[in-house]
């Protein structure tokens, strides 16, 4: 497999059509993106794919879909408005603003966590380390600040103090002030799950590395509710699990690992903390996080709110507040450790001729497109194809193409992943087969018109 770099990635990407910069026609907005016809066909899969192995193949999980929009006390009880900061430090020369945890991790070129250390520790180490400014060279830095990362705004015909609601960092309080509800109108029994997909929105001070770290988001996210004492089993379940997840969507696992958080670095509320990592071109850079939450959030909301949030236990007849197991991972930075995996650059040819293929090999699944339905001659066989495209796409995602010569469509539906191409002929006129090319080998097989749909949904299976 070629190793693409970052930049060769973004290229590729705004060429073919899976993501555009925002607001181009007007210079753009920094560090926003949007997702083309390709990249919301491969959004899509990644999140149906995830709710299909976390929801529906799961009998103790349920889904959710909570407000973006909370009452403000829910951030209030979390305790973001007072603590949900990054330590903010600026370049006296310069006025550049960072980071400081992240100016320690460069610096340290990943060795030093910085996670676990307090502002003060930060600045003493970027002082007795000589840390320069990475926009002018100089050593001046200010005091480290902390900047508060919920986007504000407000609710109604007034802006005041009554009228403030944030866009939610994180999908998981809506889970959590959900759960007496889902208790409710489920009636489930411990241990059971509640997941969401959504959007969340973090003001971060240096977003960066493309879609990996970006101000609006989303996250597939799971709550997973049990009883304490169990909690830690059920953590290294879901860190299994989730792990083989991604190898199932075409992830390598030579470019994961698992890196256990330290006691230092646990949050103050968590008993065990893993990170999924993934090989960026960058270097490895959290893709998944696992963490046993212990009991703090419905605790936290329990206190704050007033209302009972305990679970009454069939089996002793006893109340108590859940333990709950959070594995959460954002679909963008699943997106691009799908695509790193699956790029790749294959010299074709002979001898005399040789030529550069480019492909794209996703699992069948999650391809944007399943089949390209191409007429080998437009005028003569483009009706009959579209006829056979039209029939394709009510059983799944299909593409018509009929411009350039059949080889450079191949190539085209290579680029983007698409695993299988039909291309309508002389023999589809007369005797009702097409010829399906399969993108990774580059063989072919001939099929009658009927069994087209059943062989390409076994496919998908895989």
């Amino acid at each position: 497999m070629k190793n693409i770099t970052l930049e060769e990635l973004v290229s590729y990407l705004k060429d073919v059509g899976f993501v555009y910069q925002g607001s181009e026609i007007y210079g753009g907005l920094s560090n926003t993106w949007d997702f083309g016809p390709l990249g919301v066909e491969l959004k899509n899969n990644i999140k149906q794919a995830w709710w299909q192995k976390f929801v529906r193949e799961s009998k103790e999980n349920v889904g959710l879909d909570s407000a973006i929009l909370m009452n403000k006390e829910v951030w209030v009880a979390t305790g973001h408005i007072a603590s949900f900061s990054d330590p903010l430090i600026d370049c006296r020369r310069c006025k550049a603003r960072f980071r400081a945890d992240k100016l320690v991790e460069d610096f340290s070129n990943g060795t030093v966590e910085a996670d676990g250390m307090s502002n003060d520790e930060l600045y003493n180490y970027l002082v007795d380390n000589k840390v320069k400014c990475p926009t002018c060279g100089a050593t001046d830095f200010t005091p480290i600040r902390k900047f508060n990362l919920m986007f504000k705004t407000f609710q109604g015909v007034l802006e005041d103090a009554k009228s403030e609601v944030y866009l939610r960092p994180e999908t998981a309080q809506g889970i959590f002030v959900n759960f007496k509800n889902v208790l409710r109108t489920t009636r489930k029994k411990l241990p059971f799950g509640i997941a969401q997909v959504g959007k969340s929105f973090r003001n971060e001070i240096t977003p960066g590395n493309f879609v990996f770290r970006t101000r609006e988001f989303e996250q597939m996210e799971l709550e997973f509710f049990c009883k304490p004492g169990t909690e830690l089993e059920w953590f290294n379940y879901w860190r299994k699990y989730c792990f083989d997840f991604l190898v199932s969507l075409g992830v390598k696992p030579e470019n994961l690992r698992m890196r256990d958080h330290s006691q230092e670095e646990l949050a103050f509320y968590s008993n065990a903390t893993t990170d999924i990592e993934f090989l960026f071109p960058w270097g490895f850079g959290e893709l998944w996080g696992i963490a046993s939450r212990t009991d703090y959030d419905l605790k936290s909301h329990q206190n704050h709110s007033k209302e009972n949030l305990e679970y009454l236990d069939p089996e002793t007849n006893t109340k108590y507040l859940p333990y709950v197991v959070e594995p959460s991972v954002g679909v963008e930075r699943m997106l691009l450790s799908v695509l790193f995996s699956a790029y790749d650059e294959e010299e074709v040819g002979t001898e005399d001729k040789k030529d550069v293929r480019k492909v794209l090999h996703l699992i069948p699944r999650l391809a944007p497109y399943k089949v390209a339905v191409l007429p080998l001659i437009k005028k003569v066989h483009g009706d009959k194809a579209q006829e056979i495209y039209t029939e394709l796409s009510k059983h799944f995602s299909c593409v018509y193409d009929d411009t350039a010569n059949i080889g450079k469509r191949y190539r085209r539906e290579d680029q983007i992943g698409t695993p299988y191409c039909i291309c309508v002929d002389d023999e589809t006129l007369t005797n009702n087969t097409v010829t399906i090319r399969d993108r990774d080998t580059m063989q072919q097989v001939t099929l009658k018109l009927d069994e087209v749909v059943s062989w390409v949904e076994n496919k998908l299976l895989f």
